[in-house]
């Protein structure tokens, strides 16, 4: 297995492991790209490793190559100077470290081609830890209005029940029948007046009535004095006068005063009735 197949297994549990213990889908995003972002960060410390130990595999076939040349130019000048045996020697070491740059070439090529994968990976990883963080943003506003719907829900499930809806009723009904109340009160209170005031016009005529009956009696029993006949007392005087000469007796000016006394009193009850009615 790969370090970047460990690497998946690893990001795999570690993020199984804070979904199942997730609480707060908000703050397990943020833990999640944090997770994230310490596993790029440790995949791009190994990708550097494999990257130094390429170029060190690198340098090192460089170096045997160039100490070949170096045997090769020894063994040429060892030639010229005639000198056969020492001219194998500097071959035979020349041999040595083109096998040795020959192998370190090798192992390069393998490496550089394991460091390329690796930063492939690497940079597919990075694009994917990108496009992570980009997610958590919309992952977080998804989360925000789920529980916005929940929490409308919530309350409009609350507002189901009836009992609040009933109390509102009732203390409605009970409103419309304290108007009704008040409305009937003063209903009642302007027909009592009105009523009262009728009472007291009956009561007027009445008393007037009565008043007109003791009179009546009264001339009868000739306590009072008689209707006056204001249109024929001329007449009645005329034919009833005494001589010129003779002079009204004492009981002619009482029945006088009587009269003046009868009419004073009805022009009083008349002024005292009219008054009421103005009142």
């Amino acid at each position: 297995m790969g370090f970047f197949a460990r690497l998946a297994e690893l990001i795999r549990a570690n993020l199984n492991d804070l979904v199942n213990k997730a609480e707060d889908p908000e703050k397990m995003l943020n833990q999640v790209v944090l997770e994230m972002n310490a596993q790029l960060i440790q995949a791009k410390k190994q990708v550097a490793i494999a990257i130094a130990d390429e170029k060190s595999l690198l340098r090192q076939a460089e170096q045997a190559k160039a100490e070949a040349e170096e045997w090769e130019r020894k063994a040429t000048l060892a030639v010229r100077s005639g000198d056969d045996e020492l001219a194998k020697e500097a071959l035979i070491r020349r041999r040595r470290h083109e096998q040795d740059a020959a192998e370190f070439h090798k192992q390069w090529q393998k490496a550089k081609r394991e460091v390329d994968q690796l930063k492939e990976a690497l940079r597919r990883l990075s694009e994917k830890i990108e496009e992570a963080k980009r997610k958590k943003n919309v992952l977080i506003a998804r989360k925000k209005r789920a529980e916005a719907q929940k929490a409308i829900h919530e309350t409009m499930g609350g507002l189901k029940d009836e009992s609040a809806f009933d109390t509102f009723q009732r203390l409605e009904q009970k409103i419309d029948r304290m108007e009704a109340e008040a409305d009937a009160g003063a209903e009642l209170a302007e027909e009592y007046a009105g009523g009262k005031l009728e009472q007291k016009f009956r009561d007027l005529e009445q008393k007037g009535g009565i008043d007109d009956d003791l009179l009546a009696l009264k001339r009868k029993l000739g306590v009072a004095a008689p209707e006056p006949e204001v249109a024929a007392a001329p007449q009645v005087r005329v034919q009833a006068a005494p001589p010129a000469a003779a002079k009204p007796s004492a009981p002619e000016d009482a029945e006088k005063d009587e009269l003046a006394a009868a009419l004073a009193e009805l022009e009083a009850e008349e002024a005292r009735a009219k008054s009421q009615l103005r009142r």
